[in-house]
């Protein structure tokens, strides 16, 4: 795998509290595993949370982390079941959530995205946030099968839908509901118990991340497992008070952008503050995440 690509998107990994790209040894990353339903599981190791089903059919994978990874997770799936990944469904392009999928492709596994996805694979890409060019994608890692809305896959006893959620954290995303268990996976439309980034450059943007969430929230209850794309499993609840902090500070720099506000004009009123003591503390500073959804509401 090339390693300026893994050295230019391990910086996403950042975003989470862990080490510096050049700091990190995968050898020492250890995947665990956590299970949230009968056959449900996610895997966590290094980069995007991977969920996990198993059954009499197929073993069906959500995202697939690092190449360097692979074959330790291959190990943790193999202590849950002895058959091979039949299905690996990617919920966006980023690398830490992609980049296993030349070797799972290699071995067999039918690699599944929104069409978005295999686009952005498919060319050189750049991430303003970063200022970070990613190389396009080798043939092996690219989605075989895309789709445009949504998909189901009856497997193992129930059904795996995925449906798109147009510009969210990118112009490719998807939530993964396995239906019968009542488990979803968002992927980074749910990011975590930090600001998220939202990915403007690959087309994502705050009001998608709203909706998106929205959605998600009409569709579950409070006995719904919740897999975010980092951090611990979640539920309604937390989706409903990440949601809420989005909502918010949108439609407090919304009110600065149509009364004429430049960004430091709206920066210097903190539309944040209220949410900082909890959200604030990841990579994405309060600061950031206002520029962020300034520049996506405004354009500029």
């Amino acid at each position: 795998m090339q390693a300026c690509r893994i050295s230019g998107l391990l910086l996403i990994c950042g975003l989470i509290g862990m080490l510096p790209a050049a700091a990190q040894d995968f050898d020492k990353v250890e995947i665990k595993t956590e299970k949230v339903a009968d056959g449900i599981y996610v895997l966590t190791g290094y980069g995007g949370n991977m969920g996990l089903g198993v059954g009499e059919d197929a073993v069906f994978v959500i995202d697939d982390q690092y190449a360097p990874l692979t074959p330790k997770i291959l190990t943790a799936i193999g202590a849950i079941t002895k058959q091979p990944v039949k299905f690996v469904l990617n919920t966006h392009w980023h690398f830490d959530h992609v980049g296993g999928n030349e070797n799972l492709g290699k071995s067999g596994s039918l690699i599944v995205a929104h069409e978005n996805v295999r686009r952005r694979m498919s060319s050189e890409q750049f991430i303003a946030a970063f200022k970070e060019k990613v190389n396009a994608s080798p043939k092996a890692a690219l989605p075989v099968v895309t789709f445009a809305d949504s998909l189901s896959l009856h497997l193992n006893g129930g059904e795996v839908h995925g449906f798109h959620v147009p510009n969210a954290h990118t112009d490719g995303d998807t939530v993964v509901v396995f239906r019968k268990a009542n488990v979803v996976h968002m992927g980074d439309v749910f990011f975590g118990d930090s600001y998220p980034f939202i990915d403007l450059s690959s087309g994502g943007s705050v009001n998608g991340v709203i909706a998106a969430c929205d959605r998600v929230l009409a569709m579950i209850d409070d006995r719904t497992k919740v897999i975010r794309g980092h951090g611990p499993v979640s539920d309604r609840k937390g989706l409903t008070a990440y949601r809420d902090m989005l909502a918010g500070i949108r439609d407090r720099v919304l009110a600065q952008i149509r009364a004429g506000k430049t960004l430091e004009e709206t920066a210097a009123t903190n539309p944040s503050a209220e949410f900082d003591a909890v959200w604030g503390k990841g990579y994405f500073k309060p600061a950031q995440f206002v520029e962020t959804v300034f520049k996506s509401l405004s354009g500029k």
